[in-house]
């Protein structure tokens, strides 16, 4: 494993903790095999690099990783309470200052009317939210797919775990009372629970079609109003009024706990929402798009109802798209998500929401490696598949057999820039391959019956 991918591996973990550990804590964490010489030299360089904080000097010295906001303003880390009535540990210094604020009575607050220079003032790739090392630390976590694979691919692969977690946790934060367990048989066997709300039944199974769109439609979704308002419909249909589901409303509303006062005129709903449409398409990052989404649909609260829904299934269409692990707001507490989006609202500061982004993006990453392992997910074998498949069809067709067959599929592996630590297992899967082929796999190889016995001749030979 490349000395980068270690240490992302160990920031992970620490990101995971919700205290600080001590270096024999995080060693007996890891199911890789790391000396404490190597994670002390590790954590070492995380430290310089202003990821990881260390409290003490000797053998009990305790690490934190550095959560984002304190990154960004180079601030002390807040060390988690454990005291289960204080608020989450994911927040910063600045995100708890943005909150306490936000937390006074409502008549200590100023009311507020949606700020139409916070959106005109962000330019697509210029301006960030998500600074580039966040970016970049999101984007090792989340990668699960190489560049040939098609739109959506992952998202496919691990669909029914997606639409449990996401129906999940989304509607939870709605105050929805099913738990994971009755989620998962409603949503895989259609099994309602007596004494629920046919409410919340109804919510969880929106949420299953609406991320369906997007998994299905991932090779062709451009971020546009008509996308964001289909992702409305189905995720409103049957809750609200049929002509408000999918269209901006036409009435005042207000956010109970909240002096924010959102726009009332449609032709202005309308307009904003195309904006943000339009700067969202631009924006290159899939990271930073998918939380200019998040932001934005949530503050404009365009529609009658569901608008955090909408906003946050819009989050996820980037990420589906490019193949990443998807948002699924894992272990993301009711009032700490309430807080970061009235941090919003009030103050239009995102740096509650982007400690929250992070710390769930990081552990659902975490969890889904942890499934795919439990399920016996070949990780290697299915990553590479495009490259293996060219390799098996050049064998073939050129007739490689023996020395000089084991040469090629060296040097292939040197020219597609197999890392090292898996280019054992990509090379005994092409052997495999070539050891269990017949004219019954030979779709998507490009292969003819007779290419095939002729080389398998060639073999018999050798």
């Amino acid at each position: 494993m490349k000395r980068r991918d270690r240490k992302l591996a160990i920031l992970r973990q620490l990101s995971l903790e919700s205290e600080p550990i001590t270096l024999y804590e995080l060693a007996n964490a890891f199911e890789l095999n790391y000396s404490n010489r190597t994670i002390r030299r590790l954590l070492n360089e995380l430290i310089e690099e202003g990821l990881v904080k260390r409290y003490g000097s000797t053998k009990g010295a305790k690490y934190v990783a550095v959560k984002a906001t304190d990154r960004i303003l180079n601030q002390e880390p807040v060390i988690p309470s454990q005291d289960i009535n204080h608020i989450s540990s994911c927040f910063g210094s600045e995100s708890l200052n943005a909150i306490e604020k936000i937390n006074k009575p409502l008549f200590e607050r100023q009311p507020v009317t949606y700020n139409t220079d916070w959106l005109q003032t962000y330019q697509p790739n210029v301006t960030f939210y998500l600074p580039k090392y966040l970016r970049n630390q999101l984007h090792n976590a989340g990668e699960r797919a190489n560049d040939h694979d098609p739109a959506g691919t992952y998202a496919h692969r691990i669909f029914n775990q997606l639409i449990i977690d996401l129906s999940y946790n989304s509607s939870r934060l709605e105050g929805n009372t099913y738990s994971l367990l009755e989620t998962e048989r409603l949503l895989l066997h259609g099994d309602g629970i007596d004494g629920k709300l046919d409410e919340e039944k109804v919510m969880i199974l929106n949420h299953k079609e609406a991320i369906r769109y997007l998994v299905d439609n991932a090779a062709r979704l451009k971020i546009n109003r008509n996308v964001i308002c289909t992702l409305h419909y189905l995720l409103s249909d049957g809750l609200v009024e049929p002509k408000y589901a999918g269209k901006v409303r036409d009435f005042a509303v207000r956010i109970g706990g909240s002096t924010y006062i959102p726009f009332e005129n449609p032709k202005q709903l309308q307009l904003q929402l195309d904006k943000i449409s339009e700067k969202a398409f631009m924006i290159s990052d899939p990271f930073e798009q998918s939380f200019f989404l998040l932001v934005h649909i949530s503050y404009l609260q365009a529609f009658a109802d569901v608008n955090k829904r909408t906003a946050r299934l819009s989050a996820n269409i980037s990420l589906i798209k490019d193949n990443l692990v998807p948002l699924a707001f894992r272990d993301v507490g009711i009032q700490d998500y309430m807080s970061a989006i009235i941090a919003i609202y009030e103050l239009q500061d995102i740096r509650p929401l982007i400690d929250l982004y992070v710390y769930s993006y990081l552990r659902t990453c975490a969890a889904y490696d942890s499934t795919i392992k439990s399920l016996g997910f070949d990780e290697v074998r299915v990553r590479f598949r495009y490259k293996r498949r060219e390799i098996v069809r050049e064998i073939i067709i050129n007739g490689f057999v023996g020395v000089q067959l084991e040469e090629y599929i060296q040097s292939e592996a040197i020219t597609h820039n197999i890392p090292e630590d898996i280019k054992e297992s990509f090379t005994e899967d092409i052997f495999e391959d070539l050891e269990q082929i017949n004219e019954s796999r030979l779709v998507g190889l490009g292969i003819s019956p007779d290419q095939l016995t002729k080389w398998l001749k060639l073999r018999s030979k050798n």
